[in-house]
């Protein structure tokens, strides 16, 4: 017992950061600044790796469902039984179109949502083991600009919905234009408190 207490400290301590929204010691894919508008920072991201799984109904139990696959992916669910390491953000943006089949399809909903979790950067698509899941892939994500806008409170639909808003509006007197859709970047466990929590919405720009 006395040999697993540092361990059970560290797991305590961990737990009280991530309640008070502090991600420490959970990697994130690094980035350059370019540009600042007012509250929308400009992002530069080189190329990375993601676990990715398509979702078709609504957003938020879409969100869920993928988590839960992606979760299982990285707590062993692969060819060699190995756990990833968690990284920040969980990213959610509209899918493929996907086939509905009864009874989602009767929500009247005919698309779908991709849900990422980035890989840590240590690992390529070579070092990565195979997910046991066929609904889980892995992709190469190229070198992208983004425009971003951080929030905080519970993700829910309609506060993504309120903030993709107000960062393509924040675009329309800038020098970038939106070239893609806008995805929701989510960084904390559901326990943190929800004033505390970091929450994004990103989308790709280019110069006009």
């Amino acid at each position: 017992m006395a040999a697993r207490l540092p361990a059970i400290l560290s797991s305590l301590l961990l737990g009280a950061c991530s309640t008070l929204g502090i991600r420490s010691g959970t990697e994130e894919p690094r980035f350059e600044t370019v540009e600042r508008i007012g509250a929308v920072e400009i992002r530069r991201y080189a190329p990375r790796i993601a676990a990715e799984t398509e979702v078709p109904g609504a957003e938020d139990a879409a969100r869920n469902e993928g988590f839960r696959r992606l979760a299982g992916y990285i707590f062993g669910g692969n060819a060699r039984r190995d756990r990833i390491a968690m990284t920040a953000p969980v990213a959610q943006a509209p899918g493929e179109r996907i086939a509905m089949t009864a009874p989602v399809a009767q929500s009247g909903d005919a698309g779908g949502w991709r849900i990422r979790f980035f890989m840590p950067a240590r690992h390529t698509l070579e070092t990565l083991p195979v997910p046991d899941d066929p609904r889980v892939t892995l992709a190469v994500v190229p070198e992208e600009i983004v425009a971003v806008l951080r929030f905080s409170g519970l993700p829910r639909s309609e506060a993504v919905a309120q903030n993709a808003a107000a960062l393509t509006t924040a675009l329309e007197a800038s020098a970038w234009v939106p070239a893609g859709p806008v995805q929701a970047w989510f960084y904390d466990p559901p326990w943190t408190v929800p004033a505390l929590r970091r929450n994004e919405v990103a989308v790709p720009v280019a110069r006009r």
